[in-house]
């Protein structure tokens, strides 16, 4: 069966296909800070049309900054789905939100662009394909820096062989979370899901594999009132196929840090910063103790997001990264989690990707300007 396709009475980008007309719904601070400018980046297929959210302060001012008519209150999702004007949603919503939402907009026929993680369990995740599949509509789940060319030439420099047989991943991403912030609370995950999640994706990139078993542990300080209900940290060991290790280390306590190294039997590439959203990446590489270091400047990471999903909807093309590959990690995830609450380790089901990040995904767009946040803010404390 063909994949739906939009409404042709509107306005066209750059291309012969009409743009394709999105909902962002949730407000917070990913959504201000970049899916919502990044619709200027992506205009040549792409179209802020509707706007979702509680606050009506964020809906008023968020709606005529961006020329935004058409805005509704979480009990009006239904009506927004019902209108024969938008083609798409971007669900920029809390993670326990993500099943929910996404599967309501599929039933209505809309596109999915969901962030990541796609959802809390492995079950969640294949609802929602199974959802989007039975709805003949795309799903797609936010992975940005599968467009973004510092992670994407490092999956392809440790499969190029110069790093040698590959060993060991070993990653640290932490950030230092404002008391009340939203990730804090327990059904959202904690630091795992959060940014977790980035550690482990790369993992799987850089390695083209999945874990075959964890081992993980959860850590807090007792006198840190902000983790009542997650841990401040989670320390996982997964072992890979070809006798491959990976560890990281995320958390919400501790000052800021974004890395990953891939050590091989050649050589070692260091990545750091790594994933960030605003923020030059920088490579460090040691091959025979000769060291290079090789910078990439910040670039807007989800315009392209939108410019993929944006043709996949108009040309019929399956998306990537896809549904399977958010259930990939979130089956991980739990399995992690599971590991640190039990003490003992966990073996995973057998699991294969067909696909890994490439350099064929890389999408290249300007950063915008820093946005002024409305009744939003970052999830790092001020230092």
């Amino acid at each position: 069966m063909a994949s739906k396709r939009p409404n042709s009475r509107r306005s066209k980008g750059n291309g012969n296909e009409p743009r394709i007309r999105y909902a962002v719904v949730g407000l917070g601070w990913i959504a201000q800070s970049a899916i919502l400018p990044a619709f200027a980046q992506a205009r040549k297929n792409s179209e802020l049309t509707a706007l979702v959210s509680d606050d009506a302060t964020k809906l008023k001012a968020l709606s005529q900054r961006y020329g935004v008519e058409k805005r509704y209150p979480y009990d009006e999702y239904s009506r927004c789905l019902e209108d024969p004007d938008l083609d798409a949603v971007f669900i920029a919503l809390p993670n326990t939100m993500h099943r929910a939402y996404s599967e309501a907009a599929a039933r209505a026929g809309k596109h999915v662009l969901c962030e990541k993680p796609m959802a809390m369990t492995e079950k969640d995740c294949q609802a929602m394909i199974d959802t989007c599949r039975e709805a003949d509509v795309k799903l797609m789940i936010g992975y940005r820096l599968h467009f973004e060319k510092a992670n994407l030439a490092a999956a392809e420099l440790a499969q190029s062989g110069r790093l040698g047989e590959l060993r060991l991943f070993d990653s640290v991403f932490t950030q230092d979370v404002e008391e009340g912030n939203l990730r804090l609370r327990g059904a959202e995950g904690g630091p795992l899901f959060d940014i977790g999640i980035y550690c482990l994706n790369a993992a799987r990139s850089i390695f083209r594999a999945e874990p075959l078993e964890v081992s993980a542990w959860h850590e807090s300080r007792s006198c840190d009132a902000r983790f009542a209900e997650v841990a401040e940290m989670t320390a996982a060991r997964l072992r890979f196929p070809g006798d491959r290790l990976a560890q990281f280390v995320c958390g919400f306590g501790a000052s800021p840090v974004s890395q990953f190294e891939v050590v091989g039997t050649k050589g070692v590439l260091h990545v750091s910063p790594a994933f960030g959203i605003a923020e030059d990446l920088v490579h460090c590489l040691t091959i025979n103790e000769r060291t290079t270091t090789k910078t990439f400047p910040a670039r807007d990471q989800f315009a392209p997001e939108l410019l993929e999903f944006s043709d996949c909807v108009q040309t019929g093309r399956e998306p990537e990264p896809s549904g399977e590959e958010g259930l990939a990690d979130v089956r991980v995830l739990e399995a992690i989690d599971e590991s640190a609450r039990t003490g003992r380790p966990v073996k995973l089901a057998h699991f294969e990707r067909a696909r890994h990040p490439d350099m064929s995904q890389e999408i290249r767009r300007p950063l915008g300007s820093k946005p002024e946040l409305v009744h939003a803010g970052s999830p790092n404390r001020e230092s």
